[in-house]
C-alpha cells in the first residue's frame, strides 16, 4: 500500500493532480484541512495559520512551533503506516524521504503560466497582482523548508517523480503518478533506509486510531 506526497510549485495544478491521482488509485486526499483536522484533536487549532505564515530561522527556538512542527513530522509517519494516501504538501516529502512505499513528487510549471492560470482561477485581471500572489505562495513553501530543514525548496534531489505540468496536463500527470505508485515494491521494516533529515518516528497508536478515524479502516 503505498504513500504519495505531492509537493508543488504555487500555481502548478497541484492540488487537481493530488485529488486525481487519489481516484485513479482509491486512496484518500490528505490536504491541509485533513491535517488541520487532526492536529485539532491536539489542540494545534492554529496549525494553517502557523504553516501559511512565513517562516524564519528563529520560529525554530519557539515551542509552540517545535510542536508543531514535531506533530506535522509524526502525522506524515503515521499516514505512510495506514497508506493509500495522496499527502498534498506540508513538507511530507521530506519528512518521508527514503521510506518504503512512499513516492514522493514535484509538480513545477514556468511562472508566467502558473500567473495565468491564477488569474483564470481566481478571476484576477491584474497581472501584477496575480504575479505577487504565485511569489509569495513560493516564498512561503521555501521557507518553510528551508529554516525547518535547512534545504533548497527548489531543488529536486528528494524526489522520485518531477513532472511540468504545464505541458503533460492534470490526467496525464496523475496517470504517470498513479502508474508509478503501483510498480513501487511492498513496503516492509527491512526495505526502510536511513533518511538523511528528520527523524523516524515509533509508531504511536493513538495517532494511528485518529488518522484511521479520519481516512476510514
Amino acid at each position: 500500500m503505498a504513500v504519495i506526497t505531492i509537493s508543488r510549485e504555487y500555481g502548478s495544478a497541484g492540488s487537481q493532480v493530488a485529488r486525481r491521482t487519489a481516484e485513479l488509485l482509491g486512496y484518500r486526499y490528505v490536504d491541509k484541512a485533513v491535517i488541520g483536522r487532526i492536529l485539532a484533536g491536539y489542540g494545534l487549532t492554529d496549525f494553517n495559520a502557523i504553516y501559511e505564515s512565513e517562516s524564519s530561522i528563529w520560529s525554530v527556538f519557539d515551542a509552540r512551533h517545535r510542536t508543531m512542527i514535531s506533530m506535522l513530522e509524526r502525522l506524515a509517519f503515521a499516514v505512510a503506516r495506514h497508506g493509500r494516501a495522496v499527502i498534498l504538501g506540508r513538507g511530507s516529502y521530506v519528512v518521508l524521504a527514503g521510506q518504503p512505499g512512499v513516492l514522493n513528487v514535484r509538480l513545477r510549471a514556468p511562472f508566467e503560466w502558473r500567473v495565468s492560470r491564477v488569474m483564470g482561477e481566481e478571476g484576477l485581471e491584474d497581472r501584477p497582482r496575480a504575479e505577487a500572489i504565485v511569489r509569495e505562495g513560493d516564498k512561503v513553501r521555501s521557507s518553510f523548508v528551508s529554516s525547518i530543514y535547512g534545504l533548497r525548496w527548489d531543488s529536486m534531489e528528494r524526489f522520485d517523480l518531477v513532472m511540468d505540468t504545464s505541458k503533460i496536463g492534470v490526467d496525464k500527470a496523475a496517470a504517470w503518478i498513479a502508474d508509478a505508485a503501483s510498480a513501487l515494491p511492498p513496503a516492509t521494516a527491512d526495505t526502510a533506509r536511513e533518511s538523511l533529515g528528520p527523524r523516524v518516528y515509533a509508531d504511536d497508536p493513538t495517532l494511528d486510531e485518529a488518522v484511521k478515524a479520519e481516512l476510514g479502516g
